[in-house]
């Protein structure tokens, strides 16, 4: 078992049976007691529960406004958090940036929370929930059509107010990407949008998991070459690394955070 299987089965154990102890939670996974305190600290660095007294705690997700978005989150966590937390490299204090409404993208959100006085355009409500916690950020939710399924906002209001906008980074993810059609998105209105903001930015950050790649879906909103720096995770395959060298596409292979905490 992998160590991110082991973590979800981990995930699922304390779903189930919340309160249990770190030697009962090393009998249920067939491990040693310091390998279930390695991971319970890797899942708290994502955000996904808290270390107590001999076992952790499950962060609540009923802060997020419906479940398609919570399974979102859930998926692939560990290596979106790890590329969020690379990515988040880039952006300094005082920066103008755009993330669009992927739960990439809050892992993203997240991963800023020690930076200072950010300018943040979003059509993403969770993303935009969590950057507005630190007050000393100014975070514009771009208007128009609001789709609770996605938890975004799209539309042509969406589209003009970006048009007017001066965006240094946007950080973007997507449903497929392939060096044929580039980042492909399942919505129409989010790839329409997401043609919009790289029209107005400097730089395109895209965000995208292993998972993605060789994966089309409707809509490209964003050929190879347009692409400035790509972040993934360590589990893209050799052959996949060659042709991203082939095609000159700048990217980094995220490691996932498995420093323990004491």
């Amino acid at each position: 078992m992998t160590p991110y299987d082991r973590r979800q089965s981990l995930l699922d154990i304390l779903r189930k049976q919340p309160g249990l102890s770190v030697p009962e939670l090393a009998v249920a996974l067939d491990v040693s007691e310091g390998t279930v305190r390695n991971d319970l600290n890797a899942l708290e660095l994502q955000g996904l529960l808290t270390r107590v007294h001999g076992g952790a705690v499950l962060h609540q997700q009923d802060q997020f406004q419906n479940n398609s978005f919570i399974r979102r989150y859930q998926q692939n966590a560990a290596v979106k958090h790890a590329i969020a937390r690379q990515a988040a490299t880039l952006v300094h204090d005082d920066a103008s940036i755009l993330l669009d409404a992927s739960s990439t993208a809050y892992y993203f959100a997240q991963a800023l929370s020690k930076h200072q006085r950010l300018r943040v355009m979003t059509n993403g409500f969770e993303a935009a929930r969590e950057l507005a916690q630190n007050t000393t950020n100014m975070v514009f939710l771009i208007g128009g059509i609001v789709d609770n399924g996605s938890s975004s906002v799209t539309g042509l209001l969406s589209e003009h107010i970006i048009e007017e906008l001066h965006i240094q980074k946007a950080f973007l993810s997507c449903s497929g990407f392939s060096l044929e059609r580039g980042m492909t998105e399942v919505h129409l209105a989010e790839a329409q949008l997401k043609r919009k903001v790289i029209e107005s930015s400097q730089e395109l950050i895209a965000l995208v998991d292993s998972s993605k790649f060789g994966m089309e879906d409707m809509t490209s909103f964003a050929r190879p070459e347009r692409i400035s720096r790509l972040f993934t995770d360590h589990h893209l395959s050799v052959d996949w690394s060659d042709r991203l060298k082939q095609a000159s596409i700048e990217f980094t292979i995220c490691e996932e955070d498995t420093t323990p905490v004491n």
